[in-house]
């Protein structure tokens, strides 16, 4: 069986790349690729595969690009980490759907579903439904904060989320620190706000600092297996990362 990988990340690729291998079929990756403009290209060039797994979030967009560029009629198999009531719209628009992180006996149920599938069907095509897949991705993606408001005197300044460095919890205050060194009182805890903002974009450094990764200008190991990190604008104060909290930077830092 001829596959074609679409994933971004690489541990992802060889990850499922590995479980094909323990499966009980024989498959052949035909290419592992990262992106949709290369995706589109490869399938405009290549035989098409008998399967393809397909990641729906790529470094340069949603996966769905592919099939409104090129016309593919491959049976698909979805790869996502996307939860369980947003995907139901892959049960009817793909051979199945495998939710990260891949387990092997999932893997293995998708694949005998694809055989089972050709086997009754004959040579088996699919027709994704773009719009539904697309629209329900909209309704149940979460809907984090894009400004605040602050009060300064008897004025009310709105600030954009995107002109945000980073939050600072200090004597019982929250204040909002913007690129250009404003800072504003706001009326939000840092527990609040880690449930409000896109943790995308915002880490929760510690008990009194939620930054963005912009605002990082160094990043410095530090006593006891901590991370020390100086930030833009310069901070008072240490802002460390604790050792038990480390491997949760580095792979927000990664994403």
């Amino acid at each position: 069986m001829n596959v074609l990988i679409v994933e971004d990340e690489p541990h992802a690729q060889n990850e499922l790349k590995r479980l094909l291998s323990n499966s009980e079929f024989d498959i052949q990756v035909l290419e592992c690729i990262d992106s949709v403009e290369d995706s589109v290209m490869w399938l405009k060039e290549n035989k098409e595969p008998e399967l393809i797994f397909l990641d729906i979030q790529l470094s340069d967009g949603l996966s769905f690009e592919i099939f409104n560029q090129i016309k593919v009629a491959v049976p698909v198999i979805f790869t996502t980490a996307f939860d369980e009531y947003a995907i139901q719209a892959f049960k009817v628009n793909s051979v199945d759907y495998l939710l990260k992180p891949i387990k092997q006996v999932d893997l293995n149920n998708a694949l005998n579903k694809f055989k089972s599938i050709t086997e009754q069907y004959g040579e088996t095509r699919t027709t994704l439904n773009l719009d539904q897949i697309e629209q329900l991705l909209k309704i149940n993606k979460p809907q984090f904060k894009s400004r605040f408001i602050a009060r300064v005197g008897d004025l009310i300044k709105h600030i954009d989320i995107k002109d945000v460095a980073y939050f600072q919890a200090e004597d019982n205050e929250v204040m909002l620190i913007t690129k250009n060194n404003n800072k504003y009182i706001i009326d939000y805890s840092l527990d609040q706000l880690s449930n409000l903002l896109d943790p995308d974009q915002f880490f929760r450094a510690n008990r009194s600092y939620i930054i963005t990764v912009e605002a990082i200008e160094k990043i410095s190991k530090y006593f006891n297996s901590r991370l020390h990190l100086e930030l833009i604008p310069a901070t008072e104060d240490a802002v460390l990362i604790s050792r038990v909290k480390v491997p949760e930077f580095l792979k927000w830092m990664d994403k």
